[in-house]
């Protein structure tokens, strides 16, 4: 199965099958190649940087995901980043953490098949098809 095919699997069971989650759409903004973040490997560095590398290391390689707490997602991507997310998904910050402790993971993971960072023109292929499914 393709890294699409993945992706798709993934966002449908992620988000309840057809669930337009407005966080899940914010999230797919964020990993875009033009996103303040810098995509997908930007939202790595940031975690690496804040302190959790270990964990977010985790969601990339091949072995098992290591969970991360609210607290955690608020750290690895700061706490302005998680109000812009949690406002365009018009939940709280707290809400949204939460949320995004359960979605990031997975997400990253299938972003990831191979265990390293995928080349950014196909990550903008699958973030575009999800965008479809939940669109």
């Amino acid at each position: 199965m393709g890294l699409l095919d993945q992706l798709g699997q993934a966002a449908a069971g992620m988000m309840g099958g057809g669930d337009k989650s407005p966080l899940m759409q914010a999230v797919l903004g964020l990993l875009g190649q033009n996103s303040s973040v810098g995509g997908l490997n930007g939202l790595v560095q940031a975690f690496q940087k804040n302190g959790l590398g270990d964990i977010v290391n985790s969601w990339v390689s091949t072995g098992k995901n290591l969970p991360i707490s609210a607290e955690q997602i608020q750290q690895g991507l700061g706490g302005d980043l998680l109000k812009q997310l949690a406002s365009q998904a018009g939940l709280s910050s707290e809400a949204a953490g939460g949320q995004l402790a359960n979605l990031l993971p997975g997400l990253v993971d299938k972003l990831t098949p191979d265990g390293k960072m995928p080349d950014t023109t196909l990550i903008e292929q699958g973030l575009n098809l999800l965008r479809g499914k939940l669109g």
